[in-house]
Formats: structure tokens, sequence, C-alpha cells
């Protein structure tokens, strides 16, 4: 899949995420640096005048740990923005094999940075003279060698810690780190079920190969849009997104509905993408229904966090309820009656049975 320069709505709640991580990132290498260099320093009674290049005193230590942030921080950045975009269509193992040589090529100009920076800002000495000799120097030293072989370490378990982050959704993983569902907990929520208009007819039109293409560039307009919104991506099937918002969370139902307005919009904006790649513009069609889900974490070799109840079963009927009545977004009157709908058009459709349930649910169809 290309990347796409038609992405419009702004990138609050993504921006921030990849911002944060990058943060994240730097600061845990700079601990993990630091603390490694004063280990070595101090368990290995390095002599000074052996090696100049070790500290002398904080304010060496402190422009130690501020350059390797700094580099740090270009180096997180380089790993969470430009290469996600340069291996995302490349198998696992060879995006790590392309990602590990080239953060490694980066973690020895930081070990170079830091050598030059040293002999300039601390002793004084012209870089000139250092220069030729210290290339020499680099390549003979098991030090230089044990650098390397720790930074791919490092760099190693943070990419597989934002590969298998990413999988479960940002933030499941650590749930399940943290055992915060292995009893399973009732939460209330607002659950979103939304897929593809026609898909039948569209899967037939485009054929198996480019119609999987198609299904993955729509599935990633709509999950940006759900993304921005706050919105826990659950799961995908096919071509449906299942999306959660705790209800407990500020405006969780105004963004729930906020999310379908961008999602209209991203759609919108990248018609002519679709148009010229597939000849068939997506449009999307969703059932909202709010309630108590029970979370817990389920699997043997894959672990997972499931969600089940009345609330899922519900929220997926009102989903195929917009085929049967021709709408392309039905509410309960759970999600209606704590849901601010003064800026909607809500056109009640009564009591209606659906598939599944003993009882007719009054429902609601929005326009916009």
């Amino acid at each position: 899949m290309k990347p796409f320069g038609r992405v419009i709505i702004r990138m609050g709640v993504i921006s921030k995420y990849r911002i944060k991580q990058v943060l994240v990132i730097a600061l845990l290498w700079t601990i993990i640096d630091t603390g490694i260099y004063l280990y070595k320093f101090y368990n290995d009674h390095i002599d000074e005048t052996v090696r100049p290049y070790d500290m002398h005193s904080w304010v060496v230590l402190l422009l130690r740990s501020g350059l390797i942030f700094c580099i740090c921080l270009l180096m997180a950045y380089l790993l969470t923005y430009q290469l996600k975009h340069l291996v995302r269509n490349l198998p696992l193992w060879l995006s790590l094999v392309i990602k590990s040589i080239i953060m490694v090529a980066a973690a020895f100009l930081l070990n170079y940075i830091l050598h030059f920076t040293y002999i300039w800002l601390i002793e004084k000495e012209p870089l000139t003279t250092e220069l030729g000799q210290s290339y020499y120097k680099i390549f003979q030293t098991s030090l230089f060698v044990s650098q390397m072989i720790r930074w791919l370490i490092i760099f190693l378990i943070t990419i597989l810690i934002i590969e298998v982050n990413e999988k479960y959704s940002p933030g499941v993983f650590f749930d399940i780190l943290a055992g915060r569902y292995l009893t399973p907990k009732n939460e209330k929520r607002t659950v979103m079920f939304i897929d593809l208009v026609d898909s039948t007819a569209i899967a037939e039109q485009l054929g198996h190969k480019k119609y999987f293409r198609f299904i993955r560039d729509f599935i990633y307009f709509i999950s940006v849009a759900l993304l921005e919104n706050d919105g826990q991506i659950y799961q995908y099937v096919g071509d449906e997104v299942v999306v959660s918002w705790t209800v407990k969370k500020p405006n969780a139902n105004r963004k729930c509905l906020q999310a379908l307005l961008d999602c209209k919009r991203i759609l919108q904006r990248n018609k002519n993408y679709f148009k010229k790649q597939y000849g068939v513009i997506p449009e999307f069609r969703a059932g909202i229904h709010t309630g108590e889900v029970t979370i817990g974490e389920i699997g043997v070799i894959k672990k997972d966090l499931a969600m089940s109840g009345d609330t899922m079963n519900t929220a997926a009927r009102l989903r195929s309820a917009t085929s049967e009545l021709n709408e392309k977004v039905i509410i309960s009157k759970d999600f209606a009656a704590q849901t601010n709908l003064k800026n909607w058009n809500a056109v009640n459709l009564g009591q209606i049975d659906l598939k599944g349930k003993e009882s007719a649910m009054e429902l609601f169809a929005l326009k916009f």
C-alpha cells in the first residue's frame, strides 16, 4: 500500500501517540546507556590516564547524557516515523533486519559524536589531530564491538515491543502484560460495528487480490478517523471494524459521533485516489450501542483481550439492520439517551425486531 499524502484530517491523537512514543524510547535508551556506563566505570575501575574518555566529573556525565538523549531522540524518530513507512510492505523478519542495520549504524554515529564532542569540549583538543587515529582505534577495540552488540539487543527488543503493542492496539499489550484483565471485568462501553457498503458486489468487480488491496486502503482510512477520536479498535473482521469507547471517559459518545463524520470526510477527500486505483468510491454503514461488556484475557499460546456480552451482539445486529432498513447509521435508544444529538438529524425508526433478540428495540437512524 502506497503512502497516502492526502490524509487531510488533523492528526492530533495519532501525532500525540507517536511523539510520546519517541520521547519514552529516547528516555529509556538514555537511562539504559547511562546506567551501563556508570556500572562499567565503577565496576571496572578504569584508569583515566589510559582511557581519558571517561567521567572526570558530573559535568561530563551530564554532557554525555544530554548528548545521548538528543541523539536518541533522532534515532527514535527515525525508527517510529521514517523506517515504519520504509518497511511497511516487507515481511517482519526482513523489516527487523533492515531496521536493526540502520539503527546500529546510527548507534555507531552516536558513539563517534560522543567521542569527538568529548575531545572538543572537555579536552579542548583540535578534532583534526584525533580524526585519523580514532578510526583505527575504534575498529580495533573490543569496547566498540560490545557497544554495538548491546545497542543491537536494545534495538531488537524495542522494535519487537512496538510491533506487539501495535498489533494488539496501543495500550492493550501493556494491559495484558500487567495482568489487568486476568480476572474478567465489566465495563460500560459504547461499541460501534462499521463496515463497507456493497462489499460483495465490489469484490466481484475487482477480483480477489485487488479487492484485498481495496479493503486494506478502506480500513486504513477508517482506522485513522477512529483512532483520531480516541476509539479503541477491538478487531478487524474482513471489511468490518469493531471499535469501542469507555463511557466513563470525557465526551466518549461525542467522540464516537465525531468519528463517523471524520470517516465520511476522509473517504470523500480521498475519493479521487479510490476512483483512480479501483474505480470505486467506498461508503460505510455502522451500528452503535451503549451498554456493559465483559472484558477478559483469553488464549493459550496466542493471548488477546476479548469483549463479550449482549452489548456486542446488539451492536452487531444494528449494523446488520442498516442493510435491511436501507440506512447508513443506526443507533440504539440506550446510546441516544446518553448522547447529545442536538446537531444531528436522528429519525425515530420505532420498535424494531432484531435477529436474535427476544424483544423489539427502539432504534434511531442518523442522517448526515
